[in-house]
């Protein structure tokens, strides 16, 4: 089918488009045939999550929001933007002649306001923020390697095991080793956690004489990653009903960002 619809910022290239297409599902050859192009269908949730309308408010050129909908529950289901992101953020470490797995990475979490949507939300009494936490482990180039949304009133020592577990279940612990975090995980439970996994938690606290804005190392890097994926504007509040669904959205925005710089390489 000849694409004749109106360009959008948040589409694909078509160096883009070639990376992503070997990972998509392979049409199956019985049944009734798709009607929609797998490019119209990604472009639309590559939109979905850069400008962050409702499924009814999607542009009338892309496929009708219910497809897309359902696609997009297809792929959350099937985690495959999990699996992408996995591929994007390897290809661009050998490129970078670096080995596909990381041994290193960072931890913390992000408390962000929520709509009036959402049923699993709570108050983090700390930022004064009611909503949820992301809460994500990164490389050292700032890529993400796992992320676990929950309620904002759980602590961060006690999420980071969920987000060590979730880590080693896309089983990518073989060469991790090491884990930068802030003061409020010097905790004997993360210890705890990381070390089922043989990975080592080493605490980076800010200097009590230090006032003001104060870059901490190896720290910043996962703070930059937050700044990444502020940029995506259906994550700048938190508007879904499940916490699968808002993990899906910080996957799609990192693999759109991924996409991206790796296209670079190739140009």
């Amino acid at each position: 089918m000849e694409n004749k619809r109106k360009a959008y910022p948040s589409d694909s290239t078509d160096i883009e488009w070639q990376i992503i297409l070997p990972y998509l599902p392979q049409d199956c050859p019985t049944g009734r045939p798709r009607k929609w192009e797998w490019r119209d269908l990604i472009d639309a949730l590559f939109y979905m999550t850069r400008n962050s309308c409702g499924w009814r408010s999607l542009p009338g050129d892309f496929p009708p929001w219910q497809t897309v909908y359902h696609y997009f529950d297809w792929f959350k289901n099937s985690r495959f933007w999990e699996a992408l992101n996995d591929h994007l953020s390897q290809e661009i470490r050998l490129e970078e002649g670096r080995e596909a797995d990381p041994s290193a990475g960072s931890i913390d979490s992000q408390s962000v306001k929520a709509s009036d949507t959402g049923c699993f939300h709570g108050y983090d009494a700390g930022k004064k923020i009611k909503g949820i936490k992301r809460h994500i482990l990164v490389d050292t180039n700032g890529f993400l390697l796992s992320a676990v949304v929950h309620s904002a009133s759980d602590q961060d020592y006690d999420a980071a095991k969920w987000v060590f577990d979730k880590f080693a279940q896309r089983g990518r612990t073989e060469r991790f080793a090491l884990c930068w975090a802030d003061g409020i995980y010097d905790k004997a439970r993360v210890r705890e956690a990381a070390a089922k996994y043989n990975i080592d938690v080493e605490i980076i606290k800010r200097s009590d004489d230090v006032k003001g804005f104060k870059l901490l190392p190896k720290r910043w890097v996962v703070e930059r990653t937050f700044g990444w994926l502020m940029k995506s504007r259906r994550l700048n509040r938190d508007y879904e009903r499940q916490s699968e669904t808002a993990e899906c959205f910080i996957y799609l925005a990192m693999c759109r960002l991924m996409l991206k710089r790796l296209a670079s390489y190739y140009l």
